[in-house]
């Protein structure tokens, strides 16, 4: 039985009319089936389809990165790579079911796959947590990313995830240090990263495994610091207000493409991932290929710094930096320094006006 979201209620009687044309017989009567009917009715679908999808706001396209039919990771795991091992705990606490990892094979070549896993099922999505991973997840995830940074096997992650887990628990067991040290080590590998968003990618529960030399989306997956929702019941006190939070958080594909937050779309069928789910299969295929061998002929270092420019790109401006395309110098302690002294009256002034500043206060008060 198929899943339609509320903005799809004339696709959802144009699909079961399209059913009964298609099966005359259990309509009370043999009858014979009207191909041109089917035809007409295909092709209405297809333009209704076109014309939802085509102008979906925020707040739908949130809907349809949430959908109960949308390809998890687990369905791209079984189908992209081959001779998956899977392996779990994280020699501390435990395993945790809601991400998936292990080493597997992706074109002849070894590749480490981590992927968060919403389920699909209540069942399964009560034993995933709902994808929202715990402390021990991320420690697992750190323990086999060292492994393969030793062994100079590339990293893929599918990112789906409302957000890591917020219980009791996994605060006690350190869950906001757990995600600074993935994090942490995401950007000290020298080895390739790819992290593709295919659903959710919420709040710091995605950047722990999604500080990677590329940030992929599906074209309806959305990425943000916290949910609609959650954001609306903080700046509004209304979590009704999800729509207007959704197009301030600038959460869809396209916005973040424009801001550089990411660095490619991969194209969905027309409706959704979950209308054609071999057609997204390629697609994320020849997407994971092509960055790969981006990564090939590259150096250790090279492949660090990509990563750091990556990141210290966004949001920036060129100002003192004569070379954007290489921020990770500005770190380098000759550059510090150079900076210094060719600023230091400037300084001295800030420094000096910030303490009259805070003078005045004082005498004032």
């Amino acid at each position: 039985m198929k899943n339609y979201l509320n903005f799809e209620n004339n696709i959802k009687d144009l699909e079961t009319e399209l059913e009964k044309l298609k099966d005359p017989y259990n309509q009370g009567g043999l009858s014979e089936v009207n191909t041109n009917k089917i035809s007409k009715t295909q092709d209405e679908i297809d333009k209704r389809l076109k014309e939802i999808y085509s102008s979906l706001d925020p707040w739908q396209t949130t809907m349809v990165a949430r959908h109960e039919d949308r390809p998890k990771s687990k369905f791209f795991i079984d189908n992209l790579f081959n001779d998956f091992i899977s392996l779990e705990g994280d020699r501390y606490y435990g395993e945790d079911k809601s991400v998936i990892t292990g080493f597997a094979k992706f074109n002849s070549h070894s590749v480490l796959v981590i992927g968060q896993e919403k389920g699909e099922n209540l069942e399964s999505r009560i034993e995933r947590n709902f994808g929202m991973m715990r402390p021990e997840g991320y420690r697992k995830t750190i323990r086999l990313m060292e492994l393969a940074n030793e062994f100079k096997i590339p990293i893929i992650s599918f990112i789906d995830t409302p957000g890591a887990y917020p219980g009791v628990g996994a605060e006690e067991r350190g869950q906001a240090e757990a995600i600074a040290k993935s994090i942490e080590c995401c950007m000290k590998l020298k080895v390739p990263t790819l992290a593709i968003v295919i659903g959710e990618g919420g709040s710091g529960g995605a950047i722990a495994l999604a500080s990677s030399n590329k940030v992929i989306m599906l074209e309806n997956a959305i990425y943000s610091v916290i949910s609609p929702e959650g954001c609306a019941s903080i700046l509004w006190r209304d979590s009704k207000k999800m729509l207007d939070a959704a197009k301030a958080m600038k959460l869809s594909s396209k916005d973040l493409l424009e801001l550089k937050v990411i660095d490619e779309i991969i194209p969905e069928p027309l409706g959704g991932a979950h209308r054609d789910k071999n057609l997204i299969l390629n697609n994320v295929r020849e997407s994971i290929a092509k960055n790969l061998n981006l990564f090939k002929e590259m150096s250790d270092a090279e492949i660090m710094d990509h990563r750091k420019n990556k990141f210290l790109k966004i949001g920036r401006n060129k100002g003192f930096i004569s070379n954007p395309e290489n921020l990770s110098t500005i770190y380098n302690k000759n550059n510090i320094d150079k900076f210094y002294f060719r600023n230091r009256k400037a300084i001295f002034l800030t420094i000096l006006l910030l303490f009259i500043a805070t003078l005045l206060g004082i005498v004032l008060l």
